[in-house]
């Protein structure tokens, strides 16, 4: 692979774990008098963690895990795609709309959009990015950290009495 697709895959992930969001192309417009198509972009960002635990139930109702998916052939990609294109639009929108309200309003209206009129190839990769990040991985360390930092755990010259 290319050293700047690589950068770049590296600062996309940087930018959703720092919630700064990963930018993704919607819809690309041709408008008359300009050469390059005008594209309809979304920031989409790990959701807090109501949203979370939503995508989480999501995906474990699919019955699928990430390695199953990369090994899929071309049948089992389209048998994919018609049991689970709701679920995984509704994932997408859940990362769009993050706020109380608009994930309570317009998460199935955003969800509606990007299944139809979004292509499939930024869903697919939108899919994947946002499960690749999703996780607990960011947890351990403050469990660690509180772990280490618990100031009712006994200290080193508090072995023998306890206080």
């Amino acid at each position: 692979m290319k050293e700047s697709v690589v950068r770049r895959i590296q600062k996309e992930g940087a930018d959703a774990l720092l919630n700064a969001g990963v930018s993704v192309p919607l819809k690309e417009f041709k408008l008359p008098f300009k050469k390059k198509p005008v594209q309809l972009r979304v920031t989409m960002k790990r959701p807090y963690m109501s949203g979370q635990l939503r995508i989480a139930r999501i995906y474990l109702s699919m019955g699928v895990t990430s390695k199953q998916m990369s090994a899929f052939t071309k049948e089992e990609e389209m048998n994919f795609i018609v049991e689970h294109s709701k679920a995984i639009s509704r994932i997408i929108a859940y990362t769009i709309c993050q706020g109380y309200v608009s994930r309570h309003l317009f998460v199935g209206v955003v969800a509606w959009f990007i299944r139809n009129f979004v292509e499939d190839r930024y869903i697919h990769v939108s899919f994947r990015t946002f499960i690749g990040l999703m996780g607990t991985k960011s947890f351990m360390n403050i469990i660690r950290s509180v772990e280490v930092s618990n100031p009712m755990r006994l200290r080193l010259s508090q072995k023998g009495k306890g206080s």
